[in-house]
């Protein structure tokens, strides 16, 4: 019987808690094993499981892997290779590393490729992302359930010969993949500060950083530590940054940028301290990459706000709207040949790094648009013009399908989209709630012409949701 319980197998990744982190200050303490977490546990020989299922789907004769912080991390890392190596299968070990590290790799290498990550998650989680051979994506409807029933039959045979296990390091190379993505010559000089959150993100921010010296850089909580002391894993969540804004202000710097834990997904103050949503940052990137690719498609996540669409369209390019995910942005982009795509939750995507996820390039895309530009962040924020967003609001609510039922009767007079969640579309206003994949939460995304119009339209809103 597998050791493997089924529910870590999620939509777009692996995710489960890991018994030996929940102590007596967790929100899980009690709770290992019960429903109510809406995570399952998993020890290290699930996970070795787990790579004795990969072999089987991935069907290659290597495999990359890399780890995040997390305490777990190596522990997973060698079960994970164990799992692989029985099946015969080589396994290159590229040691602790960012997720958008692992996709350069399979990229690069032509190689199917392992993160283990949980991502912004608390610390007492771990996970895994996986992709095929050039960075294509696993999830559900993308190979995710045939990977689940590999591992739940556990029909395994030893393999004849066991597969060996290299270490390498690549983060040099990876760095140098970046910049080639830019022209360093062309930047000005700038004050920043970078919060990694004891992340992985600080190892590729400093390679980059070394080779820009035009830099002055304050970095944040550089050292890698799964604990998390100095602030939680998602710099999306205010009190996570709330460091970075005072660094910003004290050091008078031109703007601020931080990472989640495995930095994946990237997150910018502007001089102020002022957050910039990521639809905005989806946009001006976009903007930024059709001027050097005139006529390319952007692909991007249908929460996001009027500012996408309107300035692909000025910018002589084609917007494509698609459902929140990485798979779904990933094999869009892929269809379309799409030179770009951005979500709302800060997942920026780049045909010029195999369609994948990359927390770095947006880094060095504003860079270059405020060297080019002359001016400050919030100069290069209000150039988009006047949009009004709620952001993302999230309620927990009884049961997700009586509020969209609600909604969709509420508002049967307006264009409707059911690609995920419900999109709601009136001229002069828009939202789409959508229900967490793994919570009783309703997350509302709401946008109106003027600032009266969006609070009082998230006030009516909100109100249904709640009832």
């Amino acid at each position: 019987m597998s050791q493997v319980d089924p529910k870590v197998f999620r939509s777009y990744d692996i995710r489960a808690l890991v018994p030996e982190l929940v102590d007596e200050s967790s929100e899980y303490y009690g709770k290992v094993g019960q429903a109510d977490t809406y995570q399952a546990p998993l020890e290290p020989d699930g996970v070795e499981e787990i790579g004795r299922g990969l072999a089987e789907f991935f069907g290659a004769p290597q495999v990359a892997i890399g780890y995040d912080a997390r305490i777990s991390g190596p522990a997973w890392a060698d079960a994970l290779a164990r799992g692989l190596a029985r099946q015969g299968v080589n396994v290159l070990n590229i040691g602790r590393a960012t997720t958008d590290t692992i996709y350069y790799v399979s990229g690069k290498y032509n190689l199917p490729a392992v993160e283990i990550t949980a991502s912004h998650s608390p610390k007492e989680l771990n996970g895994m992302k996986m992709v095929r051979a050039g960075a294509q994506v696993i999830g559900m409807g993308a190979g995710m359930e045939e990977l689940r029933d590999l591992v739940m039959a556990g029909s395994f045979s030893e393999a004849k010969q066991q597969g060996t296990v290299t270490h390498k390091d690549v983060l040099q190379e990876y760095a140098d993949h970046m910049m080639n993505l830019i022209d360093p010559s062309a930047l000005r000089s700038f004050t920043l500060v970078a919060d990694a959150g004891n992340g992985v993100g600080g190892l590729p921010a400093h390679a980059l950083f070394t080779r820009m010296p035009m830099l002055k850089t304050t970095e944040l909580f550089f050292d890698p530590d799964g604990r998390f002391p100095n602030h939680g894993p998602n710099p999306f969540e205010r009190e996570n940054i709330e460091q970075l804004v005072e660094a910003v202000q004290k050091e008078k710097a031109d703007f601020g940028v931080a990472w989640d834990g495995d930095a994946d997904r990237v997150f910018f103050v502007d001089e102020k301290g002022n957050p910039i949503p990521g639809d905005f940052v989806t946009t001006l990137v976009a903007r930024h990459l059709l001027r050097i690719n005139p006529g390319a498609a952007v692909v991007y996540d249908l929460r996001a706000s009027w500012a996408v669409q309107d300035w692909v369209n000025k910018s002589g390019g084609t917007p494509i709207s698609e459902r929140v995910g990485h798979s779904y942005i990933k094999r869009t982009m892929r269809a379309h040949n799409a030179v770009f795509g951005g979500e709302v939750s800060g997942h920026y995507y780049f045909r010029d790094h195999y369609y994948a996820d990359n927390g770095f390039i947006p880094l060095l895309s504003m860079l270059q648009m405020l060297s080019e530009n002359n001016i400050t962040m919030s100069e290069l924020v209000a150039s988009l013009g006047q949009y009004y967003i709620s952001g993302e609001i999230n309620s927990t609510v009884a049961s997700t399908e009586a509020v969209l039922n609600r909604i969709k009767s509420r508002y049967s007079d307006a264009k409707l989209d059911f690609r995920d969640g419900i999109v709601v579309e009136y001229p002069d206003w828009h939202f789409n709630v959508r229900p967490s994949a793994n919570d009783p939460v309703i997350r509302l995304n709401l946008e109106a012409r003027s600032q009266q119009d969006m609070e009082k339209k998230r006030d009516e809103i909100l109100a249904l949701i709640r009832e």
